[in-house]
C-alpha cells in the first residue's frame, strides 16, 4: 500500500488538476494505457512540451505503457482551443512531415520499447457517416457552447464551423478507440479530456482518469512558452544555448521549472530556492535540463562554457568570422551571420544597447554603427543577452 502510494505521488507531481480516482486504476494490477495526444501543427517541441513527456516517461518508469497518439486526422480540423478564429486546416503534406520530426524528438524523453506511437486516423477514417452521427448525437449544441472560447465567439458573432464543434467530440472518441486509462493534457485542454471520459462511459467502458499539467511561462515570464512569443527553448537547441537560455528566466520560475521540468526532490528544490543564491538554483536547473536531452557530460561542458563566457568575461574559441567590405551597414552583417533572425532584429537590438564590442578585456555597448571597429582592424561582437559571438574584420 505504501508503496503505491509513493508510485501516485510521483505520478501526480506538478500535475495542477486529477479527474477521476488514479489509486483505483493502480489497483488493476496491469499495466495502465496512458494516452496523450499531440496535433503536428508545428515540427519543433520546446520545454512546455517537455512538461507533458516527463510526465508520460513517469508512467512508463512505473510499469505503464504511454499511447503516443498524433491526431493527424483531427489536424485537418484544428484544435479549436483558445483560438477566436477558424483555423485554416493542414495540408496531408504538412501533417505527414510534422509527425515525422515530431517522433524524431520525442525519443529523447520516451521510452520507445514502452511507447505505441498511434494515428487517429486509423480509427475516425473508419467511422464512416453512420459512426459520425452516432457520435455527433452524444452532445447538444447547448452543451457545447458552455465551451469558453465557443462562447465567446458565438457571443461575438463570430464563425464556428460545423467541423470545430466535432473537434472535442473526436479527440474524445480517441479514447474509447484506445480503452485509455488515463489521459494526460494541458489545462487549456480540459473540455476536449472531459469529453474523453464521457464518451467512454456512452460507450461502455469505464472512464478514463485525467491529468491536467499546467502550461509553463515563457522565459519572458509573462506569456505562455511558444516559438511564436520568441519565449521558448527548443528541445534540440545546442546544449550551450539551452543552458543559457534557462539562466535569464525570471527568479521567480526557477522553483517552477525545476518542479516541472526536472526530477529534483521537492523539499530539495523548496530548500535551493530558500537558502541557495538565485544563480546557483538557475544553473542547478539548467544542467538538469540539458542533462535530460542530452547526457551529464553535456551538462557540465555547457555549464563550463557559461562560466567562462558570463562569469569569466572570456570568449570563447571557433567563433564565427565575417569580413564587413564597408559598404553593408552592421544589421545587415549580423543579419547575414545568422545572429539574428533580421536586419530589423539587429536594428533594435542596437537601439537597446544589446550589441557590445570588445575593447581591451571590457565589452562595451555598440549605440552607432562606427564605433565597431574604432580605428582598428578586428572586432568582436556579443548579441543579444545570452552572448551569440561574432569576429568581424574589415
Amino acid at each position: 500500500m505504501a508503496e503505491r502510494r509513493s508510485e501516485s505521488r510521483i505520478l501526480l507531481r506538478g500535475v495542477e488538476e486529477s479527474i477521476g480516482d488514479l489509486e483505483e486504476k493502480l489497483r488493476l494490477g496491469r499495466p495502465l494505457r496512458v494516452k496523450a495526444g499531440f496535433d503536428p501543427t508545428a515540427p519543433d517541441l520546446h520545454l512546455g512540451h517537455l512538461v507533458l513527456l516527463r510526465k508520460l516517461r513517469h508512467f512508463q518508469d512505473a510499469g505503464h505503457r504511454v499511447q503516443f497518439l498524433i491526431g493527424d486526422f483531427t489536424a485537418m480540423i484544428g484544435d479549436p482551443s483558445g483560438r477566436n478564429e477558424t483555423r485554416p486546416p493542414l495540408s496531408r503534406e504538412q501533417i505527414e512531415e510534422n509527425a515525422r520530426t515530431y517522433c524524431d524528438q520525442v525519443f529523447r524523453i520516451l521510452d520507445e520499447s514502452k511507447t505505441d506511437v498511434v494515428f487517429n486516423s486509423e480509427w475516425l477514417e473508419k467511422l464512416g457517416a453512420s459512426g459520425l452521427l452516432r457520435l455527433a448525437g452524444q452532445r447538444s449544441v447547448a452543451r457545447m457552447l458552455e465551451r469558453d472560447d465557443f462562447k465567446k465567439r458565438f457571443e461575438q458573432n463570430q464563425e464556428i464551423t460545423i467541423a470545430e464543434f466535432l473537434y472535442p467530440l473526436l479527440q474524445g472518441y480517441d479514447s474509447v478507440a484506445l480503452e485509455s486509462d488515463v489521459e494526460l493534457g494541458g489545462t487549456d485542454q480540459r473540455f476536449n479530456l472531459l469529453m474523453g471520459r464521457l464518451l467512454q462511459e456512452r460507450y461502455g467502458q469505464a472512464p478514463q482518469v485525467i491529468l491536467m499539467l499546467p502550461l509553463i511561462e515563457g522565459l519572458d515570464g509573462v506569456r505562455k512558452m511558444s516559438k511564436s512569443y520568441g519565449n521558448a527553448v527548443g528541445v534540440t537547441e545546442p546544449p550551450e544555448e539551452i543552458f543559457g537560455k534557462l539562466m535569464s528566466i525570471p527568479d521567480e520560475l526557477t522553483a517552477r521549472y525545476l518542479i516541472l521540468l526536472t526530477d529534483v526532490d521537492e523539499d530539495e528544490v523548496e530548500q535551493m530556492v530558500r537558502e541557495g543564491h538565485p544563480r546557483d538554483v538557475k544553473a542547478r536547473l539548467a544542467w538538469e535540463v540539458v542533462a535530460q536531452l542530452y547526457d551529464s557530460g553535456k551538462a557540465d561542458a555547457a555549464r563550463g562554457y557559461f562560466d567562462r563566457v558570463f562569469r569569466e568575461k572570456a570568449v570563447p574559441e571557433g567563433i564565427e568570422e565575417r569580413v564587413w567590405d564597408g559598404n553593408s551597414d552592421l544589421a545587415s552583417v549580423l543579419a547575414e551571420a545568422g545572429c539574428v533572425s533580421s536586419k530589423s532584429e539587429a536594428r533594435r537590438l542596437i537601439a537597446q544597447g544589446g550589441i557590445r564590442v570588445r575593447r581591451g578585456e571590457s565589452w562595451r555597448k555598440v549605440t552607432a554603427i562606427e564605433e565597431v571597429f574604432d580605428g582598428e582592424p578586428e572586432a568582436i561582437l556579443r548579441i543579444g543577452k545570452r552572448g551569440r559571438f561574432l569576429r568581424v574584420r574589415r
